[in-house]
């Protein structure tokens, strides 16, 4: 036996505006019990070791398409997890990659589907162009289901004064099935430096999930511009969530119309929500595969002890 036993794996490298992510499918994992209910430590392992960028593929996140627990609601179920291992309830420019990867390998048939998240159904829709344009469902606004600590204050909580780095900063936060904390750097009269408060405030006792944070400038009512620091990733080059996150706080504050371009340093999405609390808000944008590979897989990292049919 080899000193160093392994396993070889194929992926498919995708990214949305440049949040990157490995992608893994079911025929690629025959032999491997990964399935997120059955194995979900090994699969946190696998995750950790295929987005590290020096000494695996490099990625923001793993996304895995598993058979949904109720084929009657959904149509295929997305699991995503973070570069650190962690797990993550949605992503935003994932779920765009996602849809492609799987009407691509043909595990779905159609160009509209409903996708089993951890934040609850989400229903992208392929256009001819080939973006992808994705009911992300209503935004969250009660603080419980954020979550975040409002000590009381009523929904939608808007600029909420949180304490970070010794300092007063003014937060709105909202999930999309994922907290963001919101930071509108124009209402500050010194903008805040992301490489400082973006970890100070994803760990912030208020936030007891964590929490991504987004850094907004309003350049006009029609344009945002956002930097991200997402949660158990750091700097990202876009975040689909935080993008619909910033727009929905933007409307709600005034700051922005129905229709919005927000603006992040991997490209531009399109969020329109019509700034009732129980309406959908509707991502557009692009997804694009980068290559496919194998990589080798130390036994290690993965636990081979049992065996199972392939996911698909």
């Amino acid at each position: 036996m080899p000193l160093n036993p392994s396993i070889t794996l194929p992926f498919t490298k995708m990214h949305g505006l440049g949040n990157d992510f490995v992608m893994l499918s079911g025929p690629d994992l025959a032999g491997l019990d990964l399935h997120p209910d059955r194995n979900p430590k090994a699969l946190e392992q696998l995750a950790a070791f295929l987005c590290d960028r020096h000494f695996g593929i490099g990625a923001d996140g793993l996304i895995l398409p598993v058979p949904p627990s109720d084929p009657s609601r959904f149509d295929i179920r997305f699991v995503y997890l973070n570069s650190d291992g962690t797990w993550a309830e949605m992503c935003g420019n994932g779920i765009r990659c996602f849809a492609l990867f799987v009407r691509d390998l043909g595990l779905v048939q159609q160009d509209t589907f409903t996708v089993e998240t951890l934040a609850g159904p989400i229903c992208p829709t392929i256009n001819p162009d080939r973006t992808v344009t994705v009911d992300m469902g209503a935004p969250i606004l009660l603080p419980e289901k954020i979550p975040f600590q409002a000590n009381g204050a009523m929904p939608p909580v808007q600029r909420f004064v949180l304490h970070a780095l010794n300092q007063p900063v003014p937060v709105t936060p909202v999930s999309m099935g994922n907290p963001h904390c919101l930071i509108f750097q124009d209402e500050l009269q010194h903008p805040l430096d992301p490489a400082l408060f973006g970890p100070a405030l994803e760990t912030h006792p208020a936030f007891p999930a964590k929490t991504n944070v987004e850094f907004v400038e309003t350049l006009n009512r029609q344009h945002l511009k956002v930097t991200v620091w997402e949660r158990g990733c750091g700097f990202t080059l876009a975040c689909g969530t935080g993008a619909c996150a910033t727009a929905v706080g933007a409307i709600m504050l005034g700051k922005a119309d129905h229709d919005v371009q927000v603006e992040l340093p991997g490209g531009s999405l399109r969020i329109q929500w019509d700034g009732h609390p129980e309406s959908s808000v509707l991502m557009s944008g692009p997804a694009q595969t980068v290559f496919q590979g194998e990589i080798s897989v130390p036994l290690e990292v993965v636990s081979m002890e049992r065996r199972s049919q392939a996911v698909f």
